[in-house]
């Protein structure tokens, strides 16, 4: 965990000099703990940025070579810019205090030099966790917006639609796509939802190879049951002889917890999550502008040790290519879907 600390020249010599070590190792600990349960990095593509706010596009698809006669002249193709997103980073902020009377207090001080770092650093990871299971939550929703901490965040793909959509318009030529189904999960409607990834097509109608490799679900005790049984096995209890299950040992299942709370009552939304492509392509996208920054100084209003802590990070969706949506009231039928 990459924490910037900052302290005031004068606490070495202040009754709250012996805590500034202490607390320190206490909030490293505390983000490196935090960082291993992360399931940020298994939805979004993760990066760093050292701009003010950062543009996302591509190019699309140059044409194939043609056949040409002896000496033939060279065809010439055209490129152009697909859609644009643009990502920007706002603040996160937040403090904790060291009073002198507890300094004092020898054994409040050795409970509170513990628990106020962690709730600290549980505020923050918490807080980063919360906002990327709230943006994939109104993606599921439909919403091109959310509303996070009293901040409205874009959350809507760069071709201005929903990230999950059933008419995604391509940017040169082309039909319209859909990533978003209404059928509940089954093994049938796994293999319909994998096949039609596999036709995801560009913004110049080529066809992009999308290989989904991972099922993202929310914490549904209903729902685990149903991706276990269907690719947990490697013969079909369905078929009188046992016949071949090609979905078992294909795919990674992740289950997010904080997911759950950004779900209407009864949904069972799944995903489908080609990860190489989310990486390449910018699917969808988090940034991390300024690493936690805390600062320690003595305010001497009221005698007590300030810790500060700021960042900066924001997420977004780009790409809708990178994952599909089923169990979603008002996307396309998988089994009427022609691949």
């Amino acid at each position: 965990m990459n924490i910037i600390f900052s302290e005031d020249s004068g606490l070495n010599d202040s009754i709250f000099g012996k805590c500034q070590a202490p607390i320190r190792m206490f909030l490293e600990k505390r983000g490196e703990a935090f960082e291993q349960k992360s399931m940020l990095s298994e939805f979004f593509c993760m990066g760093k940025s050292d701009n003010f706010g950062d543009m996302f596009t591509g190019m699309t698809a140059m044409d194939g070579f043609m056949p040409v006669s002896e000496n033939g002249d060279y065809p010439t193709t055209s490129m152009q810019e697909g859609y644009r997103k643009m990502l920007e980073y706002p603040e996160w902020k937040q403090s904790f205090t060291i009073s002198k009377k507890l300094m004092e207090d020898v054994k409040s001080y050795m409970m509170e030099l513990r628990k106020r770092p962690a709730s600290f650093m549980n505020a923050y990871f918490r807080t980063r966790e919360n906002f990327g299971a709230a943006l994939f939550g109104g993606a599921i929703s439909g919403k091109k917006s959310v509303r996070f901490r009293g901040m409205d965040f874009d959350i809507a793909g760069a071709d201005g639609s929903p990230i999950f959509h059933t008419a995604h318009k391509p940017k040169v030529k082309g039909a319209v796509q859909s990533n978003l189904f209404s059928n509940a999960f089954s093994v049938d409607m796994l293999d319909r939802a994998e096949a039609a990834m596999h036709q995801f097509r560009g913004d110049n109608e080529e066809i992009l190879d999308v290989t989904p490799v991972t099922i993202a679900i929310a914490n549904i005790p209903a729902l685990k049951r149903k991706v276990f049984a269907a690719i947990g096995a490697d013969q079909d209890p369905d078929t009188a002889n046992n016949g071949f299950n090609f979905q078992f040992g294909r795919w990674n299942v992740k289950v997010w917890n904080y997911l759950n709370q950004y779900l209407g009552a009864g949904a069972e939304p799944w995903m489908l999550i080609d990860d190489a492509y989310n990486e390449e392509c910018g699917g969808a996208v988090w940034n991390d502008r300024v690493p936690l920054t805390v600062e320690s100084y003595i305010n001497k209003r009221n005698d007590v040790n300030v810790w500060q802590g700021r960042s900066r990070f924001n997420a977004t969706f780009n790409d809708f290519r990178f994952a599909c949506l089923g169990g979603v009231e008002g996307g396309t039928d998988l089994a009427t879907l022609k691949i």
